[in-house]
């Protein structure tokens, strides 16, 4: 028994000085990684509507946007860091890849508002038009923030 114990008291010594070598980073982040968009402009057109608007929303990589309306007005701005980081993570979801492959059915819908969103080589688009068609979800997320965070 007391071998033991002294064993133990020997590894303890050995081991005290070595706890102060533990590392104290902050844990890896979890959950979806968050890509940057490197040369990638995101490009989202609205049209239709009783008055027949035509509205182009561009940002650009850095988060800079540009809105021009269909005769030719521009506003300009910058996407909050927030927004960019939720427009990078929405941009890397596969789901915005589902949704382009998807064909838009016809609509019967009078002066419904089209959206169309290119991210890249990836076009996806939809019209609102309730209750005739449910948005594709990812598209929809990308549109409601992008519109309302460029006014």
């Amino acid at each position: 028994m007391r071998a033991a114990l002294a064993v133990a008291a020997a590894v303890a010594a050995l081991l005290v000085p070595l706890a102060g070598c533990a590392r104290t980073d902050p844990p890896a982040r979890v959950g979806p990684a968050v890509t940057p968009l490197p040369g990638v402009e995101v490009v989202l057109v609205r049209s239709g509507g009783i008055a027949g608007l035509t509205d182009t929303i561009t940002v650009r990589p850095d988060g800079a946007w540009t809105k021009t309306d269909r005769a030719g007005a521009e506003r300009d701005g910058r996407l909050a860091e927030a927004d960019l980081d939720r427009l990078r993570q929405l941009a890397a979801d596969p789901r915005l890849t589902a949704e382009a492959a998807v064909t838009v059915p016809a609509t019967m819908c009078a002066d419904a508002f089209s959206y169309r969103l290119t991210i890249g080589p990836t076009t996806s688009s939809y019209v609102d038009c309730p209750p005739q068609v449910t948005p594709p979800a990812a598209t929809a997320e990308v549109v409601d923030l992008l519109t309302r965070a460029t006014g």
